[in-house]
């Protein structure tokens, strides 16, 4: 049996590691990233540039090949953002719920609340070889929060693909189906088993 190639998550937000492991367990020996390594200042004004900071920082802590990513929620109405600035857009050390409450406050009144989550996948290698894809997951934002699964925005953001229902109202396989994280991460899959 053919050993599965092995990644180190650079990803230090458990919601999102446990989303990743999903997305590629049986292909990917994902490794966890080591408790040590300092967190990684993600001041670039991409997306692509998040993730390559947070995938450099574990190859050169760890020596080994490093999958990362960066989501950016756009909201037609806020001019596309928070866009990079999602996972702080109430500001630095904001809880999932403070951003939801800020985007809904923002939205109040609002004719259209179309938004579009997009995820940057990115793998990364010690000799600088990079692969980086982009998944995208259009809908809107709701009014209210609804659903209890999940975690950041998904409570208040429907897919246009959703049937009406928030991601927090879908089941884990629902969701990854349709996600943008979902979509991202299978992409870059297909990227490396053409590869391989």
């Amino acid at each position: 049996m053919t050993a599965l190639p092995q990644f180190v998550c650079a990803s230090a937000n458990p919601d999102k590691v446990a989303e990743i492991q999903a997305l590629l367990v049986g292909i990917v020996d994902l490794l966890p990233r080591p408790s040590a390594i300092p967190d990684v200042v993600e001041d670039a004004d991409t997306l692509v540039g998040n993730a390559r900071l947070k995938a450099a920082a574990i190859v050169e802590a760890t020596g080994f090949p490093a999958v990362a990513d960066d989501t950016g929620l756009e909201v037609a109405a806020l001019g596309g953002a928070p866009g990079v600035y999602t996972a702080r857009y109430a500001g630095e050390g904001c809880s999932y719920a403070d951003n939801r409450n800020k985007m809904l406050r923002e939205l109040t009144g609002a004719a259209d609340r179309s938004a579009a989550f997009k995820t940057v996948a990115l793998a990364l290698w010690p000799d600088g070889t990079e692969v980086a894809v982009e998944g995208v997951c259009p809908g809107h934002i709701t009014t209210e929060e609804r659903g209890m699964a999940g975690f950041g925005y998904d409570a208040i953001f429907a897919p246009d693909e959703g049937d009406g229902m928030t991601f927090s109202e879908m089941d884990a396989a629902a969701k990854h189906a349709i996600s943008h994280r979902g979509r991202a991460f299978r992409e870059l899959l297909a990227e490396l088993s053409r590869r391989a």
